[in-house]
């Protein structure tokens, strides 16, 4: 724990995320408490022990103490809260983005975990599962009753071991029996792909693969392009969050120089900047960045900064407004706490808590009306934000008002019906025009 690691975990509502770092246990100096506060633990002792010895059914000491400290930090705001070691864990596999299991995505239907995809050389992959297969059983046991976090983690393992999966195919005659060997698996952060000379790069999520994935992504890029690449578009839609270095590292890729991002704490002496280095990785070509309503934390960090420095065009819908900065506080074998110490800031100044990031160029991305018949919501129910500055208790942000933050954050299946990436794919074109693009480098931001 001595170097410092900062992350965004993900949190409260459409995987709003954090930014936190990691320091020791026995960090900073704590206030002395006044002779009331002692008053009030002792009242909460006293409580303890009443509950322990007289409530009508034997409660878990561990559980009413998590709890305790859990309610207090929630008391603060959304983000804060108390990991207990599993938790903490389970957060640490997910910032690595890598871990012993079989590589696929899974959702869940009908009470049977369904594969989305599996990941391309796997043991998933390699053991013939397939897109749209049902997971019935797991080692003999049945999903149904599972939540999908459970089933996950009766598929997750060390690298080596074995688990057996029933599959449940279209068009088998018989459900599918597989024994599937554990290996190392890294989640993929980055996807990519050439549309007709125009490089698409979609980050998923910010872990420690995004910026290595965001490299090879442009490599082939390039490769396949050659000289008629007309530009990108970095698309971090219902991106949630992840490292806060990777943030930086991604955004870094497409500046040549000046403010990345700041921190600001309680104390002045706290406030920290991260800058880019010199080496534009897409050599001045022209830059879209996607946001919609499930952007959140460093997916805005990196848009509000590229924003800023006049180095890309920003097309959709408001972010998520997650601005909040926490620290992790690990606690040995007791967990983890997560505790609100900062917010964060954009290169111009600018909070995004509360308010999130306006694109320059607004294009909305409507919900299908079946899917909202399935869903059973209205038009009232969509026009409801539900951003950062919907969440209960939240910290209200120096540039929050009554418009607040976050926006649908829907994005179709097919390119085809995507109206903020047509819309990109048109400005890249020549095939739209916008005073926004291409956004004029002589404005940039003075750092």
């Amino acid at each position: 724990m001595i170097r410092k690691l900062s992350v965004l975990f993900a949190g409260a509502l459409l995987g709003a995320t954090a930014m936190t770092a990691f320091v020791g246990p026995h960090s900073g100096v704590a206030n002395a408490a006044g002779s009331d506060t002692y008053r009030q633990l002792a009242i909460f002792g006293d409580v303890f022990e009443r509950v322990r010895s007289q409530y009508v059914d034997e409660p878990d000491d561990q559980k009413l103490i998590e709890t305790a400290i859990n309610g207090m930090l929630t008391s603060l705001d959304p983000h804060s809260s108390y990991m207990n070691a599993e938790q903490t864990a389970d957060m640490r596999t997910e910032t690595r983005g890598q871990f012993g299991g079989l590589g696929i995505e899974v959702t869940m239907e009908n009470e049977l975990v369904k594969v989305i995809s599996p990941f391309e050389g796997t043991p998933a992959d390699k053991a013939g599962v397939l897109a749209n297969d049902l997971i019935g059983e797991i080692n003999g046991e049945q999903v149904r009753g599972l939540t999908l976090s459970e089933a996950v983690d009766r598929m997750k393992g060390d690298i080596g071991t074995s688990v057996d999966l029933t599959i449940i195919r279209e068009g088998a005659a018989q459900p599918v029996r597989l024994t599937i060997e554990r290996a190392e698996i890294r989640v993929p952060s980055v996807r990519h792909s050439l549309e007709a000379d125009i490089g698409y790069i979609k980050l998923l999520r910010f872990n420690e693969q995004t910026t290595v994935g965001l490299e090879d992504a442009i490599a082939d890029i390039k490769e396949q392009a050659g000289d008629n690449l007309k530009g990108y578009v970095l698309d971090m839609r219902r991106n949630p969050g992840g490292l806060l270095d990777e943030a930086v590292s991604v955004t870094d890729a497409f500046l040549e120089s000046g403010e990345i991002v700041s921190t600001r704490g309680r104390n002045a002496e706290e406030t920290r900047r991260y800058n880019a280095r010199s080496g534009d990785e897409i050599d001045g070509k022209p830059l879209v960045v996607l946001v919609n309503g499930g952007s959140a934390s460093a997916s805005e960090i990196v848009a509000g900064a590229l924003q800023d420095q006049k180095r890309a065009t920003v097309v959709g819908s408001r972010s998520f407004g997650k601005g909040s900065v926490q620290t992790i506080i690990p606690l040995g074998q007791n967990g983890a706490l997560r505790l609100t110490t900062a917010l964060y800031y954009t290169p111009s100044g600018s909070s995004i808590q509360g308010r999130g990031i306006n694109p320059d160029i607004v294009v909305e991305q409507p919900l299908p009306p079946e899917i909202m018949e399935q869903m059973g919501i209205t038009q009232e129910d969509l026009d409801a934000r539900r951003g950062e500055s919907s969440l209960r208790g939240h910290i209200t942000g120096a540039e929050e008002n009554e418009e607040g933050s976050g926006s649908l954050d829907y994005v179709p299946p097919e390119m085809a019906d995507d109206l903020q990436l047509q819309y990109a794919f048109r400005l890249l074109n020549g095939q739209e025009t916008h005073a926004a693009f291409p956004p004029q480098q002589e404005a940039s931001v003075a750092n």
